[in-house]
């Protein structure tokens, strides 16, 4: 049962409540009104299946992969409305995991034998072997549940789920688009550090716990998440390919530009190629994921946001 968190805000939810699929269907954990604070204590990716060098992929329950911890019904929120989650700090154990493996990630071709890294974390700093990486924290899976049949935590979408976005870190605003009545919203899949496109199907793994603030949001519509950093606006989607993705990122950009500003199309693409990115999140899932940010200082200066 959920209780009162001494170490983080609001309610805390413990790892012991996770689940492998984004479903309507799943009971939820506990019920919020909004606004409200929460602190998820999650696992990490592998359910802490992976403890040791030789714990290889070959070892791996893949049944047991990506599990996300609640789900979170918010009371009042309705198929339709937009919620926001401000990711107010993330808080990683030590230590990290990484993995190779044959045919896993863009590299698997190449690969002719399965590796697991064990990777210390002290302060703010993991240890990869006799290199010092800056922990750079961020969220894997976060969503809601979709509105048809349940999606697998790994499998990303337009109600978030495996995203691998970098960007939902710590001072992020994520904006979720809500499918079902109460949202049920979960989140898992921490890491501690990790590069754009996750290419070897991991970044540095870790259990965690991780303080949000979920509010409901007016005057917004959207169709697929989207995330504001202190710097940046950018909108996420995902697809088979991603040329899809991007395309439907790029697009979705676009569309709030013109809908929200004076400018036309042609001027809101031209804007866009002018300052805009298109950028990968992650390419090893079952769906690939995009996103196409905006400089904050130019959507202030359009007084969009």
């Amino acid at each position: 049962m959920p209780k009162i968190n001494k170490g983080g805000i609001g309610m805390f939810i413990s790892k012991d409540t996770h689940f492998f699929a984004l479903d309507k269907t799943n009971l939820p954990v506990a019920q919020v009104s909004l606004p409200c604070e929460l602190t998820f204590e999650t696992l990490d990716c592998f359910s802490e299946q992976l403890n040791h060098p030789e714990d290889t992929l070959e070892i791996l329950d893949f049944e047991r992969v990506n599990p996300a911890t609640g789900p979170v019904f918010l009371n009042g929120i309705k198929a339709g409305d937009v919620i926001s989650v401000t990711i107010k700090a993330i808080r990683v154990k030590t230590p990290g995991k990484m993995v190779a493996a044959p045919d896993a990630g863009v590299l698997g071709s190449l690969i002719k034998k399965s590796e697991t890294l064990i990777i210390p974390i002290e302060g703010d700093i993991a240890y990869f072997k006799e290199l010092q990486l800056p922990l750079t924290p961020m969220i894997g899976v976060i969503g809601i549940a979709p509105q048809g049949v349940g999606i697998p935590c790994g499998t990303p979408g337009s109600h978030g789920g495996n995203m691998d976005c970098t960007l939902i870190k710590p001072g992020a605003i994520l904006y979720l688009p809500v499918q079902v009545d109460g949202g049920l919203l979960a989140l898992g899949d921490l890491h501690a550090v990790m590069g754009d496109g996750e290419i070897m199907v991991s970044g540095v793994e870790v259990s965690g716990e991780v303080d949000v603030t979920i509010c409901k949001v007016g005057n917004l519509e959207i169709s697929n998440p989207v995330v504001q950093t202190e710097k940046e606006l950018a909108f996420i989607a995902s697809a088979l390919t991603l040329d899809q993705a991007i395309e439907t990122a790029t697009i979705e950009m676009a569309q709030f530009l013109t809908s929200r500003s004076s400018l036309s199309l042609n001027e809101a693409g031209m804007l866009m190629s002018a300052c805009g990115n298109a950028q990968i999140c992650q390419i090893v899932d079952p769906l690939k994921t995009a996103r196409f940010s905006m400089p904050l200082s130019v959507l202030n200066e359009l007084r969009i946001i």
